[in-house]
């Protein structure tokens, strides 16, 4: 669990953790996204948190903003090491349970962007949202996608406020973005893309 984060989201975005999905067999777009979105944050200087994978939209960002001349951290799981394959690239640390990984990204990271993924993706993203919706940070999270991927997880999100579940200030605070450009508006980084 993250201490509470009492600070302003103003300081400027060095470091960013991107959650996605690990699989080959997507959409070529998704992984073109992916490999787009590392290189960016590498030409920017801003570091890649990551799940530290060499497969799927994973290892598509880390392998672009490695080979783009960014600094990037891969977060890996031992016992997802022949799953997800280590991108031995890159520095990385060893965990031993999805607890400590994303503790860890959120430790080492300003804000959090999500690209196209499945369940773990969601799970991982999710509780970046509980956590903010406890006040246990402010850090901006971004649903990145450009053909509508995450349209229907807004439309639940949107449902939960319309039910008086979730408060519609909550909801304003969390973006979907669809393009590259936007996202970076969002973090308040300002790029020609």
């Amino acid at each position: 669990m993250p201490m509470a984060d009492s600070s302003s989201p103003g300081p400027a975005v060095r470091s960013v953790c991107v959650y996605c999905g690990s699989s080959n067999t997507t959409k070529p777009e998704y992984l073109d996204l992916a490999s787009r979105f590392g290189a960016t944050l590498a030409g920017l200087g801003i570091r890649l948190v990551y799940g530290g994978g060499a497969v799927g939209l994973m290892g598509r960002v880390a392998k672009a903003a490695h080979e783009a001349g960014g600094e990037v951290l891969g977060i890996m799981p031992r016992f997802l090491e022949r799953r997800e394959i280590t991108y031995e690239a890159v520095p990385h640390r060893m965990v031993d349970t999805m607890h400590e990984r994303k503790h860890i990204m959120f430790e080492e990271s300003d804000a959090f962007v999500v690209l196209p993924g499945g369940i773990g993706t969601l799970e991982e993203a999710v509780e970046m949202l509980s956590w903010r919706r406890l006040d246990l940070h402010k850090k901006p999270i971004i649903f990145l996608s450009e053909d509508g991927f995450w349209t229907p997880f807004f439309m639940l999100m949107d449902h939960t406020v319309e039910a008086n579940l979730t408060p519609a200030s909550f909801r304003d605070g969390v973006i979907d973005a669809h393009s590259v450009a936007e996202c970076l508006s969002a973090l308040g980084v300002k790029a020609a893309v």
